[in-house]
């Protein structure tokens, strides 16, 4: 039987992935009274639990670099800090790099890196070969590496938070939607759901690829696009190195990370067009098996035991949504990751309980405010994948 609805609250979440618990666990963690959080569905079931589990600090943008060092911090940490096992294997990032513009952006990005503390570097094409033995290095100029990057379990983190948030004092209610946000005088005052209303002054989007719809209902603009991604996850690799990084080819993005004895692999589709389709296609099977054949041609003949479809929330920048409404008093977004929201979400929980609480964040992330597409202040994220 699932939980009473409360009537009121003092913060209301809204979407049960990563984000959105890690908000109502620091919330909680904080002394915030009352704190509620929706979900459409189990926890973790949009983004969270269908993401490739990377998790680094690799980036060409000094707030994502940030978000992401802190993030790896909790990931170290985890079964210390939440009791919760998640399977963290700290075997690095591996940006393999084709082309001279590629290059030169990512010596930027490591020297910037660098002077954040990540002890990021590029690597020669022969290193790169001794880090991820499956590659083939022909056309490869250089790569970049940073070791203390790599690659958990979603859905264990997911749980670890869960139970973390409800041991603080928040209620976590999963497969209870949140249908309407009333805002009266400019400011929230309520939250509704199918079984009823909670009377609140503030609200925390964090759903995800549907987070356009739930900004509406409030009137604020949040230019979030659902956009499919597939993963597939290999048979038993013979000899396969346990140290194996998670390596990119970066002209493609065709990618790989060891699970278990086999490999998780996966692509951007050039093709693949906005919406919310969750099923698996083949269509972009060709694509990806021409990039094996060029980058990694020793999985060629590696059988394929399943494999999923997820949902990037992507934003024209590629650069998350964090901050306040301007025009709506009490709403907060964390949102539009474009495929990061998994590795910031821990940092970014912190972020959302000092804004809400009114605290100067860990970092600053004003630049990341809705707002900006209004104007020319875009900024790019360039290590996506």
């Amino acid at each position: 039987m699932s939980a009473a609805l409360p009537e009121e609250a003092s913060v209301v979440v809204v979407g049960g992935g990563l984000t959105g618990l890690a908000s109502a666990y620091e919330l909680a963690r904080a002394g915030v009274p009352d704190v509620v959080l929706l979900d459409r569905d189990s926890f973790g079931s949009g983004s969270t639990s269908r993401a490739a589990g990377g998790v680094r600090a690799m980036f060409s943008d000094p707030v994502n670099v940030t978000l992401g060092a802190r993030s790896l911090e909790t990931f170290r940490d985890f079964p210390a800090r939440f009791g919760q096992e998640i399977d963290y294997a700290e075997v690095g990032y591996l940006f393999l790099l084709s082309t001279p513009e590629a290059v030169t952006a990512f010596e930027d990005a490591v020297a910037l890196q660098n002077s954040l503390g990540v002890p990021s570097r590029m690597v020669d094409v022969a290193e790169a070969r001794r880090l991820s033995p499956l590659i083939e290095t022909d056309g490869l100029l250089a790569a970049a590496f940073s070791p203390t990057d790599g690659h958990c379990t979603p859905e264990s983190v997911v749980l670890g938070y869960a139970s973390a948030a409800r041991r603080a004092g928040a209620t976590l209610l999963p497969g209870r939607a949140a249908t309407g946000i009333d805002v009266t005088g400019g400011r929230v005052t309520a939250v509704h759901t199918a079984d009823g209303s909670i009377r609140t002054g503030a609200v925390v989007c964090a759903a995800g690829p549907w987070s356009a719809e739930v900004g509406a209902w409030a009137g604020v603009d949040l230019p979030v696009t659902p956009l499919r991604r597939q993963i597939l996850v290999t048979e038993p690799v013979p000899g396969l190195d346990p140290h194996t990084p998670f390596t990119i080819d970066f002209a493609t993005s065709f990618y790989f990370h060891r699970e278990g004895r086999g490999l998780l692999m996966g692509m951007s589709d050039p093709e693949e067009t906005p919406g919310f389709r969750l099923t698996r296609s083949d269509a972009w099977l060709p694509r990806l098996g021409e990039a094996i054949e060029r980058r990694a041609p020793a999985l060629a003949g590696v059988g394929v035991t399943g494999g999923w479809a997820g949902l990037y929330e992507m934003t024209p920048d590629h650069n998350a949504l964090i901050g306040r409404a301007r025009d709506v008093e009490g709403f907060l977004y964390a949102t539009g990751f474009s495929g990061h929201g998994f590795l910031m979400g821990p940092a970014v929980g912190e972020v959302v309980r000092d804004l809400y609480l009114g605290r100067e964040p860990l970092v600053d992330v004003s630049v990341f405010d809705a707002g900006r597409f209004e104007g020319a202040a875009v900024r790019p994220e360039l290590n996506v994948v």
